[in-house]
């Protein structure tokens, strides 16, 4: 096939989904969904436009952290409103031009290359969606494989209104045609804006070909509302799930578990319900039980939780992480910390065990500081490690102690207040009570 140009509308502000933020920078699964069509996009391109108006300095910097080479354009909105407002101004640089919208996250470039072979014969290959019931689109009326009228629904005449062929609204144009034709568009219409629609009846008025393409549904789901958003983030996420299922991961009961856009899975690791995978997470061949969270760190044949989360910039390996502990900025090999307990800015070496209750004081309120504990150290539960602290290897912690020195290796470390019973004080208290 030829070289593409592609153009990403991404100015509208989404006044629908009730948000101070741009439409096209909600997420879904972690990402941005301008960042999906930027993504699909430099699969098939690599002469990129993206037009912007709303709040375009933020969605700009948005984007310009996962892509280079991208040329972004601010549409003269006051003046060019409109779908074909947006395109106006852009010297594409190939004789193929391929118009996409920025709040379709679903789209896929396997599917958009089915659309680049627009040519001087055929100026215009749009998208059809082939519906079961239209109600609410604009139909696209098709005689001989040709694209003859698009009606707007409300101006459908009885045998228009039974067609269920739908404008999915992206188009693939010859770059002679679109740029000749851009300047003959006309805003007079009740919302004073320039459509790209009107690119096809020109064509058609011309007895030019239009190309419909049927589509999947599902890749060009646009999203107009916070309800929309959701659905295409299920539709997203069971995209994710499927292919590390495909690969060999076990999941419990996969629609209740969430895994972000980057996550990385590999190995025989087993996902249970409830677990939530998010940023630059990797999993290596390990066990993450129910309702535990990993963000943006790396485990490798260890198990994590039920009820554990593992928060940045950590690293587990070999170890056992049990329920309601919390590491975070930390790296542990084979290590043991069972259960209600914080490991916060640590490096821990194997052969460690880690007591109930244990928790590393790594902040005092303007700086943080690390801990650093070694080989086969015995921490007893309801300690307290007050940074900065170095404990060396084979050192035993007694339960309830609060170490704020560095040991020598083989030590005991033991701080408590001394215990004091005084007797009798029970019947003094509460008074004697029969058995």
């Amino acid at each position: 096939m030829s070289k593409l140009s592609i153009i990403i509308l991404a100015a509208g502000a989404g006044t629908r989904m009730k948000s101070n933020l741009p439409k096209v920078l909600h997420k879904i699964s972690g990402k941005e969904m301008l960042y999906y069509s930027i993504k699909e996009a430099k699969k098939l391109s690599d002469d990129i436009h993206i037009v912007l108006f709303n709040q375009h300095d933020l969605v700009k910097a948005s984007m310009e952290k996962y892509f280079d080479g991208i040329s972004f354009h601010i549409q003269d909105f006051l003046n060019l409103p409109g779908t074909g407002g947006a395109v106006m101004g852009i010297t594409p640089k190939y004789d193929r031009v391929l118009v996409l919208n920025g709040d379709m996250p679903l789209i896929e470039a396997q599917e958009l290359g089915k659309l680049n072979f627009a040519s001087k014969d055929i100026p215009i290959v749009m998208t059809v969606l082939e519906l079961q019931n239209a109600d609410g689109y604009g139909r696209v009326i098709i005689e001989n494989s040709n694209v003859k009228k698009i009606v707007e629904q409300k101006d459908c005449n009885e045998d228009e209104i039974k067609v269920n062929s739908a404008n999915a609204g992206i188009y693939c144009f010859d770059k002679e045609f679109l740029l000749s034709h851009l300047p003959l568009l006309s805003n007079t219409n009740a919302q004073k804006e320039y459509y790209i629609t009107d690119l096809v009846e020109m064509a058609i008025n011309k007895g030019l070909s239009v190309v419909p393409v049927s589509v999947n549904e599902e890749n060009f789901k646009g999203v107009n509302s916070k309800f929309d958003l959701s659905q295409a983030e299920v539709i997203h996420q069971n995209r994710i799930k499927k292919a590390f299922m495909a690969n060999g991961i076990t999941m419990r009961l996969p629609d209740t578990i969430y895994i972000e856009e980057d996550v990385e899975i590999e190995g025989d690791s087993v996902l249970e319900n409830g677990v939530t995978l998010l940023g630059k997470t990797k999993i290596i061949s390990s066990h993450i039980k129910t309702n535990s969270i990993v963000e943006s760190s790396i485990i490798k044949n260890s198990d994590i939780g039920p009820m554990a989360r593992i928060r940045p910039d950590s690293r587990v390996e070999s170890s056992h992480i049990g329920n309601f502990v919390e590491v975070k900025k930390s790296n542990l090999f084979e290590v043991k910390a069972g259960h209600l307990s914080y490991l916060g800015d640590s490096e821990i070496d194997s052969g460690t065990n880690v007591g109930a209750g244990t928790i590393t004081c790594n902040y005092d309120g303007v700086n943080k500081y690390k801990t650093k504990i070694g080989k086969n150290v015995f921490i007893g539960s309801d300690t307290q490690l007050v940074a900065p602290l170095e404990i060396p290897d084979n050192v035993m912690i007694a339960a309830g102690s609060t170490v704020t020195k560095n040991p020598k290796s083989g030590d005991l470390v033991l701080s408590r207040t001394p215990q004091k019973s005084l007797a009798g004080f029970f019947d003094k208290f509460f008074g004697k009570k029969g058995n």
